[in-house]
């Protein structure tokens, strides 16, 4: 069963903003409080494979990596007390279209984005982000 759903995708025109939110279940939750965890988020561009956007470690240092290209317009956040992970995206570009989705692992945050999605066990279903 799906533990982690993300919401907020949409279409914009480009120059234009989204927040992606990813909202955890009671059971990921109660996994979450047991346990420290990373959480990222990933897409998938129509054609292109997977790659990672950002990722945050949990508390308290809340480390954050980002794609380069992507680190001055998206910023990753949580909530811990709604277990809820955000997205931001600013001046949203049509390179940008592609699912988004988000993931979450018990384990240490990687260093880096690239290559890193099979570190993460949970992903969500995805939300679509259209730019045009």
């Amino acid at each position: 069963h799906v533990q982690l759903v993300e919401s907020g995708g949409d279409s914009v025109l480009a120059g234009g903003s989204l927040r992606l939110s990813c909202a955890s279940s009671e059971y990921m939750a109660s996994i979450f409080r047991a346990s420290s965890f990373c959480m990222g988020w990933f897409r998938r561009a129509p054609g292109k494979a997977r790659e990672g956007v950002a990722l945050i470690s949990p508390n308290p240092f809340r480390r954050t990596e980002y794609e380069h290209s992507l680190m001055d317009r998206f910023i990753i956040s949580r909530d811990d007390a709604k277990n809820i992970l955000y997205l931001e995206m600013n001046r949203l570009q049509p390179e940008d279209t592609a699912t988004y989705y988000c993931a979450a692992t018990p384990f240490v945050c990687p260093t880096s984005v690239r290559g890193v999605a099979s570190d993460f066990g949970y992903w969500g279903q995805g939300t679509q982000v259209t730019v045009s």
